[in-house]
C-alpha cells in the first residue's frame, strides 16, 4: 500500500474586529477542498488577535471536515456496491 500525504493550509485575514480563515486541503492528485470560518470580536472584549485566529481557523477546519465528509458520501453513493 502506498503512503499518501495530504496538505492543509490555513489562510487567515483580519479586518477590524473580523477574522476570516480558509482551510485548503490539497491531495496528491492536486484536487482541493476549501473550508471557511469567521470570528467576530465583541467590542467590549480586549483585542487579542490570536483568539480570533484560533476561532476562525477552528471553524474553517470544521467546515472543511463537513465538506470532505460530503465528498466521501457522494463517492460512496456513486461508486460503492458490487462490481458489475
Amino acid at each position: 500500500m502506498q503512503d499518501k500525504q495530504w496538505t492543509v493550509q490555513i489562510h487567515i485575514t483580519e479586518d477590524g474586529d473580523d477574522t476570516r480563515a480558509e482551510a485548503v486541503l490539497t491531495t496528491q492528485d492536486a484536487s482541493s477542498i476549501t473550508g471557511r470560518g469567521v470570528a467576530h470580536r465583541n467590542p467590549v472584549d480586549r483585542p487579542i488577535p490570536e483568539i480570533g485566529d484560533e476561532l476562525a481557523a477552528s471553524r474553517a477546519l470544521e467546515d472543511l471536515a463537513i465538506r470532505l465528509h460530503d465528498v466521501a458520501s457522494d463517492d460512496i453513493v456513486q461508486l460503492a456496491g458490487p462490481v458489475e
